[in-house]
């Protein structure tokens, strides 16, 4: 067999791997779905200002493009990074947005402060961790667990 062949080969395994992987995945997210979505969705349905997506680090990347998504079809959202928001950025967050967080962990420091800055606004805080035990799941108006096995 040629080398070129091989190498052809090796690429389309790897590719049906991570196929499969994220099948797995998606399978699974969508066995994890209930009641706490639908509260989700009607919690942003009933947004009267903003949708305000909170990250830090990997997970602000992907709050940042969640932010952008929405703007783009018709949902007012901004990002606020979540250090950037304890250095006075969290002025962004109004009583009328709703909070969306992020964190693969649920621990951290900068995005639990975020969170208390919700709270002292009334402001609704959905979250979205790799964690359901984690503080910030319990902090939150609704949780959603997005959580993948390795």
């Amino acid at each position: 067999m040629s080398d070129g062949k091989q190498q052809a080969e090796r690429i389309l395994a790897s590719a049906q791997r991570t196929l499969s992987v994220e099948a797995t995945a998606l399978a699974d997210l969508q066995a994890r779905l209930d009641e706490r979505f639908v509260r989700a969705v009607h919690t942003l349905l009933d947004c009267k200002g903003r949708v305000v997506v909170c990250g830090l680090g990997k997970t602000g990347h992907i709050a940042r493009k969640i932010a952008a998504t929405l703007a783009s079809t018709g949902t007012p959202a901004i990002f606020l990074h979540a250090a950037e928001a304890l250095h006075g950025d969290l002025g962004v967050l109004t009583a009328q947005d709703v909070l969306l967080a992020l964190s693969h962990s649920g621990t951290g420091h900068e995005i639990l402060t975020v969170v208390a800055g919700a709270h002292r606004l009334g402001v609704p805080v959905l979250a979205m961790t790799g964690n359901p035990n984690a503080e910030l799941a319990q902090l939150s108006s609704v949780h959603l667990d997005v959580s993948v096995t390795a």
